[in-house]
């Protein structure tokens, strides 16, 4: 069975840090672009990060760019998503999602995905 499961997620105060962590089960995902989309209430999902099977090449929503981190490890089949600085606008559900097939900003694109974790900001 294929899963995503996400974790780290909390409730923070503006300009606290979270790390999210991304773990895939049943098989790699190595040759695969992973992505981070979020989603609040009554929102669409929205395009976070994401990361290049060999993470030569990275992607990050202008809303958190230079704020938030993209990272992995194809030997631990580990994605994470570093957020810095949060802000009450960055409140929303994180979901991981896996294997592209489309635009990497097109959270259609994606087959695999996980349930969420849920990151509140407090101000």
């Amino acid at each position: 069975q294929v899963q995503l499961d996400e974790s780290g997620g909390g409730l923070v105060q503006v300009g606290d840090s979270l790390r999210l962590s991304c773990a895939p089960s049943g098989r790699t995902f190595s040759h695969n672009t992973m992505a981070w989309f979020r989603q609040a209430p009554g929102k669409d999902r929205e395009f976070v990060a994401a990361i290049s099977g060999s993470s030569d090449t990275v992607y990050y929503a202008d809303s958190v760019k230079g704020r938030f981190t993209i990272s992995r490890d194809n030997a631990q089949n580990m994605v994470w998503l570093q957020m810095n600085s949060l802000k009450p606008e960055d409140t929303a559900v994180y979901f991981c999602a896996a294997q592209r097939q489309g635009p990497y900003y097109a959270a259609g694109g994606y087959r695999y995905w996980g349930q969420g974790t849920q990151v509140t900001v407090s101000s």
